[in-house]
Order: structure tokens, then sequence, then C-alpha cells
């Protein structure tokens, strides 16, 4: 069998009219010889009556007093109706079809209610049951654990459950239908003349994603890209390619010897800098504490003298009562955002970063941190100066052209 992978996001399913544009997709698959796995997220987005952070709305306003298992119970059922709702949308136009909980089409999780990590495929039912039917419709974002417990993957789950399946079954490929034509060089929103990436690798969207592309998951990259097999990204009211996530850049945009391949950025953080003349262990505290109190740190720098880091806005009071309390005097600057320039061209050519200083200064904006690896460059700005960086970023590696 040649397997392909389809996954819709909430936006794809949300309408009866977004709904038969998607089958729309798996019709033109089938027709083209292929059996297609359909992965499937809730519908539509909060206020909608079955997505997931309405279903979570229906407990205890004054705070949730079920367990994590018990959540996970509840909004899996999102993703399961949206699964037969789908399947029935396809049998009505002629397609055999049949609908799957995640459990059902293999995934083998642990425990971690709320964010469940994969330990096992077994999808060999599922593999079985494409040899009598054209499409197998899998609720997204969920599994069950070797006990037999629901689980849910955590946010972009749909996307690890497509990247994960296609991994699983050897797939052709891999299709994410969304709201958007493809990959942009940077959000629309910010930046008019962001246009879509034809071609980008794998390392590239991944750090993309981590460092605030929201338009794939980079849990699902890093599965497609250990198992290599392609993802498009696309829109599910258009015919158009979209954007082609793979081991190399398209041999177009290699002869364009484009340096940076798109701008990213993430705001609500706070830069904290904690000093201390006692450098032996300035840094193992620092960070032992702030590990021990579940506060995600990012952006690190490390000097003899201090260590500079970033935090969640909403935990950033958090972490400086943690370090008063070992005696610390942390400095806190709130409001902040982290504008990144992604793209492998860039990686032993000198002038990139130069060029990022010498835009945002233009702009008058005031860079308070930076750090970079062989694909990306990161700098930290005032949130209020973010949008501006953006546009100056984009401007000045030209990625309107």
């Amino acid at each position: 069998m040649s397997i392909i992978v389809q996954k819709f996001g909430g936006t794809s399913v949300r309408s009866e009219d977004t709904r038969l544009a998607a089958s729309k997709h798996v019709q033109k698959a089938v027709e083209d010889g292929y059996k297609v796995i359909v992965v499937v997220s809730a519908i539509g987005r909060k206020g909608d009556p079955y997505a997931t952070d309405t279903l979570l709305g229906m407990l205890n306003n004054e705070g949730p007093t079920s367990s994590r298992r018990e959540q996970d119970l509840l909004v899996s059922c999102g993703e399961i109706i949206s699964s037969v709702v789908f399947t029935d949308l396809l049998g009505s136009l002629g397609l055999d079809a049949m609908s799957f909980t995640g459990a059902q089409a293999g995934f083998r999780t642990n425990e971690e209610f709320g964010g469940a990590h994969i330990l096992n495929m077994e999808c060999e039912h599922l593999q079985a049951m494409l040899r009598d039917i054209d499409v197998a419709v899998v609720a997204g974002f969920q599994g069950a654990s070797m006990s037999g417990e629901m689980t849910t993957l955590g946010r972009g789950g749909s996307d690890t459950s497509a990247a994960a399946l296609a991994a699983a079954v050897s797939a052709d490929y891999v299709d994410i239908f969304t709201d958007v034509n493809g990959i942009m060089t940077a959000d629309p929103g910010i930046v008019e003349e962001a246009s879509i990436i034809e071609s980008v690798t794998y390392q590239e969207i991944c750090n993309m994603a981590y460092q605030g592309a929201k338009v794939i998951h980079p849990r699902a990259v890093e599965i497609a890209m250990q198992a290599e097999i392609p993802i498009r990204i696309r829109s599910t009211l258009s015919d158009e390619p979209g954007t082609l996530i793979s081991t190399s850049p398209s041999k177009k945009r290699t002869l364009n010897e484009r340096q940076v391949t798109g701008i990213a950025h993430m705001s609500g953080l706070s830069q904290i800098t904690v000093k201390s003349n006692n450098y032996l262990t300035l840094q193992d505290n620092v960070f032992y504490e702030m590990a021990r109190a579940g506060i995600s740190v990012d952006f690190i720098n490390i000097q003899p003298s201090a260590v500079v880091y970033t935090v969640p806005d909403e935990r950033a009071n958090e972490a400086i009562d943690v370090l008063r309390v070992k005696g610390y005097e942390p400095e806190c600057l709130s409001s902040c955002a982290k504008v990144s320039a992604v793209g492998a061209g860039m990686t032993g050519v000198p002038g990139v970063a130069s060029k990022i200083v010498t835009a945002l200064t233009k702009e008058n904006i005031q860079i308070f941190q930076s750090a970079d690896s062989h694909t990306t460059i990161w700098v930290l700005v005032k949130e209020e100066d973010m949008e501006k960086a953006v546009r100056a970023l984009h401007q000045m590696f030209q990625l309107d052209q």
C-alpha cells in the first residue's frame, strides 16, 4: 500500500464548509491511488462547543478539582467527536472510511497526563483495516498508556500524532492542512510583505517553531526528520502546494543563496540577571532552583560573575521570590520579546550578526541580550519594539524578494 497522512486542524473542521473543503483533499488523494490516514483535531477553537478549551471551561471556574487524569478523559472527547463527524461526511461522499481513537490507532504512551510522551506505536490493526477501506480517520492528540489509561499529548498533539503515524506506517509524506497557504517568512499580521517559503529544511522549521512560529509543532517535525518523511504545510481552502519541509532546501533556494529563511518572534518574556562573586556555585544554584520550582528558562547567557536568562512574564515574580530566598538580589526586565533570524544559509557566513545589529540600531531598538547557533541568531528587545524589529530584519535580509 502507498499511504499518506493528512492532518486537519481545528479551523479546518470547524464548519460544514471547511469540512467539505477538507474532504476534497482526501478524495483527491484516494483518486490518486493512496490509502489515507486522516488525523483530526477537535472542532474549532475556544467558544466552539467541542473545542478543547471549551471542554476545559466546563470544569470548576475557581480551579478544577478534577485530576489531570479526568481532564484527559474530558478533552479527548473533542477529537473523538471530530473523527466520527468527519468519517460520516466522507461516507456520504462515497468513500469507505472508518474512525479510530488514538488508542485504537496504536498510540501507546506513558502516564504523564496532559503531556504524555509516545512510547510505542502498535499500528498493525490500523494497517490491516486500511487494506479493506479507503480512509482511516484518527482522533489526534491522544493515546493510551500501557495500562489502558486515556492520555493526551499536550499542545500541538495532533501534529505529533500525524508525524508519529506517518513514521510508524512508512507513509510517503504528511500534509498538514491549516488556515494559511504555507509557512511565511514572517508573521503576515506584522509584515505585509511576508511571502510563502516554498521549501525549508527540518532544522530550519524546528528552530522557527521553537522561536515562536506556530504553524507546526516542533515535536512533529523532529519525528518526521528522524524518519525522513517529507511534510507539506498547506491551506485547506486551496490546492496550492504550500511549503515543503524536507532534508534539503530546493535547488532554487540554494541558487539564491538566501542567508535567512524567516523571522520568528516570541513575546511575554522577562529577563532575569543574577550576580554573585561566588561564581563556582552561582550557576548551579540558580538553575537548580528554577528547575525545582518548575520554571522553564530560556535564552541563557553565563558569565563568570553573573547568569542572564529569560522566563515567561507570568512566572517572573515567582522566580524572583525563589532567588531572594536563596540570598540573591536578581534584576528583572519584564515585557520583553525574543526576535529570531533563522536560516541554514547563515552557517559559516560572516556578517549576519552585524546586519541584525545594524538593522535594529537604525530603528533605535535596544538589544538587551543576544545569542546564536549555526542556523539561528536571537536578540531580546522590549515588547513594544518587537513588531518594528521583525519588520526591520525582514527588510534587511530582503525576504520579500
